[in-house]
């Protein structure tokens, strides 16, 4: 069984600490990973629809993780009244991100990037070899399924939900 599929997969640099994100205005590759609950979802999906906001974490149940997704569970809104989907991924079992998501209350989407491990964070040019995880990424990506901005913490730094406000506001003044 084929948990991640990527679209367009570009090699990327073996350097464990130097990662090569994707570039802003640039098309986002597609992927097919299972949600929290076994559901499939595709980023080409979204497109035409929508716009999605990708959120690349560490690890469910992790401080930092917790806290930042708390955040954005707290300010779910933003996301909301703006048509914003909004999806968190990471390398954690589809049945971890269940747990984690039932217990802190988020009601937004999970990804599973599990199996190929990290196959899609690799794809984004977000993954950290060493450690087996993706870093702490964020992907704006517009109704076209163009990258319109993104931010990337380095390890252990949390992303400030200002930040996250900030990006829907460009994006809605792109429209």
């Amino acid at each position: 069984m084929i948990i991640a599929r990527i679209a367009g997969h570009r090699p990327g640099g073996k350097d464990p600490h130097l990662t090569m994100a994707l570039e802003n205005d640039t098309q986002a590759p597609d992927f097919e990973l299972p949600d929290q609950f076994g559901g499939t979802v595709r980023l080409s999906d979204f497109r035409g629809k929508k716009p999605v906001v990708l959120v690349f974490f560490p690890l469910a149940f992790s401080g930092l993780c917790t806290g930042e997704l708390c955040a954005l569970r707290d300010d779910l809104a933003l996301f909301q009244e703006s048509g914003i989907e909004l999806i968190g991924i990471s390398v954690d079992s589809k049945w971890s991100l269940r747990a984690w998501a039932e217990q802190e209350g988020y009601d937004f989407t999970l990804l599973s990037d599990l199996w190929p491990h990290g196959a899609v964070a690799q794809e984004y040019g977000v993954f950290l070899e060493d450690r087996g995880v993706a870093n702490r990424a964020t992907f704006v990506i517009d109704e076209q399924g163009v990258i319109r901005d993104s931010f990337i913490t380095a390890p252990g730094e949390a992303r400030d939900i200002a930040r996250y406000r900030e990006a829907v506001e460009q994006l809605a003044a792109r429209v």
